[in-house]
């Protein structure tokens, strides 16, 4: 009995002690009862102030999503020198022509009744467009004008016990501050953390994985404390829960740990197998527990080396099948929503992408994280401009105060992610001529190194003759090609990296859907409808068509892989219809802007994704008014050859072929099909000539009636359902979740999307 009462004694320790750890350190995310206007008050940080007309939103908000679409917002008269215009002319939809420009301010009530008054409370903003001013009960507390950063202030003197604290935050977005559409607002997480003065640093762990085998992994932990007289203890558990090692350690270096801890048979995290790992951090004085950290990582090793062939995970040579991708979700705007980009990356796996690249700025905390959890290596980039403008209101404004510190901020908020395998110092800046432009990337590379050893940097370079004068890009540690295909050989050459990264790549255009005739390359074309062909075949005066990337990257291991412009359409940028109105957004996406996959997603799908068949034909067989015209067939697949038909008549069998034209080499082309209604069928052989696939489509007949599907389903509030469609977002007003889906209005169609 004595025993039983003993042993119930230490479970209630346990539990109890449990408890308290638990309780140490609070994370408190500020979504809702935020209230908002979108003008610039006088004192509108001051208590005394009402909100109650101010309209109430929750955060990530982006106020300029709602619109109105409206040519004057933004226009500019410019020459887009990155697109090789010499002429001013105007420009209506270069920032997606929604209301961005101007002040924004929020309010908050802060509850922090239960909040200790030896605590310390730190206020974390993961990012806010832009320019933003911070204030507590109508005090100052701090600014930081980058709006893709992530930054934080120690509130804990500004709090009041015994009355209401109210934050306020201002934000404001300049005209010509952006060469697309920026977002505007709290647009990211906010939260508070509330924990002893005693404690962890403010992304203080710092994780890294030295030595990586099948057997034994070194996890190396550099730990940073706010106190003396600490000790830390790191428990690492893997995806199950189950604790596979533990250490503590009591000798700082000043205010620093380091642990050094063995993994045995450890799961090594991979495109295909990303297992993660969590790291409990415990910070104790006098053995009294005083701050508790969870941080994820994953074990595994990354080298660039030319001499083993390239780029190397975890010992294997692996080429980036990458895709750049802007941080708007196209109808949903610039405020981050988990479930979205979960669903962008999902399309962007199956098509075979290993690799993200944040173009041109810094990622959310919520795509590092699936990125982790899907198997994805990213790119993070940091600016678009260093000290020489792009655009009148840029980053050049504030390079020289805050471009150290933001890139320390990037990289100790994000460098524990492993799915991080390269920083960008920058993008296709005009600093790239001259000796004071290598000095700043010589600088800005110097402190991505100090802050973190275990990662290249590149830059993205589309001035590739002056790079290679200058001295710019021998100095990069891996150099990045923006385009210019045909100086890929000479920049090998006369680099001594002896690698090179194809840092965007392609910029092909295409509307979905939409075929143009006469089936034929075209530069810059511009047609009556403001769309552009489905052939694959438009590019624009600076970029190519994926033919040209492919074979670099198929024939010379010294090119490590690619990132594509773009992954998925974004808002802004319509490129090649700059000065059309109202075309307010791009067209070089392999995805929609609704995410529904454009026919140059298949091309790349076939060669990409080696695992699944593809069999894509284009275009489509609705041809009403062309029978008798040639109406050319591509076939997208990852078969060597295939065989046409239409209405059953044979249109002859095609071949991929690496002694004909580029485009013969990837795609099955039957140019002279001529148009007639009903059934185009195509039989795909393997190498030894056997049939081992069909896929066809059909003339469509008259529409019988319209099937919504749900892939997801998220509940807005009590009232309101969000509908995420393969393809399309649809908002329901519901009686009841449980009860079903009831649909009060009519559906109508935006060009942003679809709403009641």
């Amino acid at each position: 009995m004595k025993k039983l009462i003993a042993t119930l004694i230490l479970v209630i320790i346990s539990y109890w002690t449990a408890i308290s750890q638990e309780n140490v350190r609070q994370v408190i995310t500020l979504k809702n009862d935020w209230k908002f206007i979108n003008k610039d008050l006088p004192n509108a940080q001051d208590p005394s102030l009402s909100v109650k007309n101010w309209e109430s939103v929750s955060v990530p908000h982006d106020w300029a999503i709602k619109g109105p679409f409206d040519k004057e917002v933004d226009k500019q008269v410019v020459a887009i020198k990155q697109d090789g215009e010499k002429i001013p002319t105007e420009k209506t939809g270069r920032t997606g022509a929604l209301p961005h420009i101007g002040v924004g301010w929020y309010r908050k009530n802060l509850d922090v009744s239960e909040v200790k008054s030896d605590s310390k409370v730190i206020l974390l903003f993961e990012g806010a467009m832009s320019d933003a001013q911070v204030f507590i009960n109508g005090k100052k507390v701090g600014g930081w004008p980058y709006g893709y950063n992530y930054f934080y202030f120690d509130i804990s003197s500004f709090l009041s016990s015994d009355q209401e604290n109210i934050l306020a935050v201002r934000l404001e977005n300049l005209p010509q501050s952006s060469r697309w559409y920026p977002g505007a607002g709290l647009y990211r997480k906010v939260q508070l953390i509330v924990k002893d003065k005693i404690s962890f640093n403010q992304w203080g762990q710092y994780i890294t994985t030295p030595y990586v085998t099948p057997e034994l992994a070194k996890v190396k932990i550099s730990s940073k404390v706010s106190s003396e007289n600490t000790k830390v203890e790191a428990v690492i558990k893997d995806e199950n829960g189950v604790v596979v090692a533990k250490k503590t350690i009591a000798q700082a270096y000043g205010n620093e740990f380091e642990l050094e801890i063995p993994i045995e048979n450890p799961k090594i995290w991979d495109i295909d197998t990303p297992h993660l790992y969590t790291a409990k951090m415990n910070l104790y004085q006098d053995d009294e527990l005083k701050d508790s950290e969870e941080v994820k990582f994953g074990i595994r090793s990354i080298e660039y080396n030319a001499d083993k062939g390239g780029f190397l995970l975890n010992g294997e040579v692996t080429k980036f099948k990458g895709v750049c991708l802007h941080h708007d979700l196209g109808p949903l705007g610039a405020a981050v929503n988990k479930a979205a980009l979960r669903r962008q990356l999902t399309i962007l796996k199956d098509m075979g992408c290993n690799a993200i690249r944040s173009a041109h700025n810094m990622p959310s905390i919520e795509q590092l994280e699936l990125c982790d959890e899907m198997g994805f290596l990213f790119l993070a980039e940091s600016f678009d401009e260093w000290e020489k403008p792009m655009v009148k209101n840029g980053y050049n404004r504030l390079f020289k105060e805050w471009a150290e510190k933001d890139i320390v901020n990037l990289v100790h908020a994000t460098r524990n992610h492993p799915s991080i395998v390269m920083w960008s110092s920058g993008n296709e800046v005009p600093d790239q001529f001259g000796s004071d432009g290598v000095k700043l990337a010589k600088w800005l590379q110097d402190i991505f190194h100090r802050e973190d050893p275990t990662r290249p940097v590149t830059v993205g370079m589309d001035r590739v003759k002056e790079v290679m004068e200058s001295g710019f890009g021998a100095i990069i540690d891996i150099p990045g090609l923006n385009y210019r295909t045909h100086l890929y050989k000479e920049a090998y050459e006369k680099f001594p990296q002896r690698l090179l990264l194809g840092s965007e790549t392609a910029s092909t255009i295409s509307s979905r859907g939409i075929y143009k005739f006469p089936v034929v390359k075209t530069i810059g074309k511009e047609y009556e409808d403001g769309q552009t062909s489905s052939y694959d075949l438009g590019i624009t005066s600076w970029s190519n068509v994926p033919e040209d990337d492919f074979i670099l990257q198929d024939d010379n291991p010294w090119v490590i892989g690619q990132f594509v412009w773009t992954g998925f359409d974004y808002l802004g940028e319509p490129t090649p219809y700059n000065t059309y109105w109202p075309s307010r957004s791009s067209y070089f996406g392999m995805i929609d802007l609704a995410g529904i996959p454009k026919d140059r997603y298949y091309l790349y799908r076939s060669i990409w994704n080696t695992e699944e068949e593809t069999l894509h034909i284009l275009p489509h067989w609705n041809w009403e008014g062309r029978e008798g015209q040639e109406t050319p067939v591509f076939v997208y697949t990852n078969y060597a050859s295939a065989e046409l038909f239409v209405n059953g008549k044979s249109q002859g069998v095609q071949k991929k072929t690496k002694n004909g034209t580029k485009l013969e080499r990837y795609r099955l082309m039957w140019m002279d099909v001529k148009y007639e209604p009903g059934e185009l069928k195509v039989v795909a052989f393997d190498d030894n000539g056997n049939p081992v696939a069909e896929n066809k489509i059909v003339t469509a007949g008259a529409p019988h009636h319209l099937k919504l599907e749900a892939d997801t389903i998220k509940e807005v509030n009590e009232q309101k359902m969000v509908l995420i469609l393969d393809g399309s977002i649809f908002i329901l007003l519901v009686e009841s979740f449980f009860l079903g889906l009831l649909l009060k209005k009519q559906v109508r169609f935006s060009t942003l999307g679809f709403w009641l």
